[in-house]
């Protein structure tokens, strides 16, 4: 079963230096339809405005995605991490037992367009942790593994049973993904256009995927895509 979550159904919200697309439930939007799905709790599409962003704010008990799809992103949290995060560049944050951290647009003229993905972890008050990973020379045509439980074939290593996987497209390429008994995907189109099982996605799209066995990606044009193989 698919169920598709079109990018223009989804949550939003404009706040001049911000604009934020939710894919379920967040801030003062509620659907109570899209409240997450499965141990994926959040993922927001945001642009933030040249020289704006988010200030120092608490978090815990949670597992923290961002991947830049294009601009930087100045990080700064109480772990002592400091770094800009550039285009094609993940970023993991274990906020467990409590992490500040503050996030902002260092340009001062070019937006910042990334994902920010929560997922829920599968203990309370983990040891905070952070990691990046660069797959901006990632090979199109293929999924690069991301994240994983076991940090395997150099995955970051995250707090839940989750694979998270990019897929990027140039044209007419196609991947394809065994998803075993009992487990579920959600798929993301981060940017440009694909077909999932032969139905048409595109930038924004997601889709909810359950009791299926296999899918299959297919780019219709430079594309990139998130996969997310969950319990």
């Amino acid at each position: 079963m698919i169920t598709i979550r079109k990018a223009n159904e989804r949550g939003h919200a404009d706040h001049g230096w911000l604009n934020a697309h939710h894919t379920f439930s967040f801030a003062g939007y509620h659907d109570p339809k899209w409240m997450g799905f499965r141990d994926l709790r959040v993922i927001n599409d945001d642009t933030v405005a040249a020289g704006g962003g988010f200030g120092t704010h608490p978090h815990r008990d949670m597992e923290i995605i961002t991947y830049i799809l294009s601009g930087e992103l100045e990080h700064r949290d109480s772990m002592g991490n400091g770094r800009i995060i550039k285009t094609g560049e993940f970023q993991y944050m274990a906020a467990g037992t409590g992490v500040m951290h503050s996030e902002y647009n260092p340009s001062e003229k070019n937006p910042v367009h990334l994902l920010q993905i929560w997922i829920m972890p599968d203990h309370r008050n983990a040891k905070p942790a952070y990691a990046e990973k660069v797959c901006s020379d990632a090979a199109p045509g293929q999924l690069n593994l991301i994240v994983s439980k076991s940090g395997r074939d150099g995955s970051l290593p995250i707090n839940q049973n989750v694979d998270l996987y990019l897929a990027k497209f140039t044209n007419g390429q196609t991947v394809t993904y065994e998803l075993a008994p009992k487990r579920h995907a959600w798929v993301q189109v981060a940017e440009g256009n694909v077909e999932l099982n032969g139905t048409p996605l595109s930038g924004g799209d997601g889709a909810a995927i359950s009791a299926e066995s296999k899918l299959t990606l297919t780019g219709k044009g430079p594309a990139q895509v998130l996969l997310f193989d969950l319990e």
